[in-house]
């Protein structure tokens, strides 16, 4: 099978440093090589939410090298899914890809405590999220 024919999703929050990075490492971790992962923020920061670090490596992935990305038209025309966490009006929209805007706590400047929560919360999004576009006739 072709990368071409992987399904393809960008997360997209402003800062890409917590729940997009979260719902990126979450996707790799559950469906493996069965989708494309990207993340990216519209203002991206210089370092990943070290709280976010610490509640992703309670459930045993690591997020600690990961780093902020430009969201780029690029990685937008490259998504078949676009799934937007704050971000408003700054991703770009193209015909033909589907875009879902969830609405999550934003975990900037908050604790491990609070964290864990929209971690969780996350999770259950994604194994939704590849239920609906991974294949099941999977080996």
């Amino acid at each position: 099978m072709s990368d071409t024919a992987l399904p393809s999703v960008l997360f997209v929050c402003v800062h890409n440093a917590g729940r997009s990075q979260m719902a990126a490492a979450f996707l790799t971790h559950l469906a493996g090589d069965r989708v494309q992962v990207r993340s990216a923020g519209s203002d991206p920061a210089d370092t990943v939410n070290p709280s976010m670090v610490v509640a992703m490596a309670e459930i045993g992935i690591d997020v600690s090298a990961e780093v902020p990305k430009v969201l780029t038209p690029d990685a937008v025309q490259a998504s078949d899914v676009v799934i937007t966490m704050g971000c408003g009006d700054t991703c770009p929209v193209f015909p033909g890809k589907r875009y879902l805007d969830w609405q999550l706590a934003d975990p900037a400047g908050q604790g491990v405590e609070a964290v864990r929560p929209i971690r969780d919360e996350i999770e259950q999004r994604i194994r939704g999220l590849i239920s609906e576009i991974t294949p099941t006739d999977q080996p």
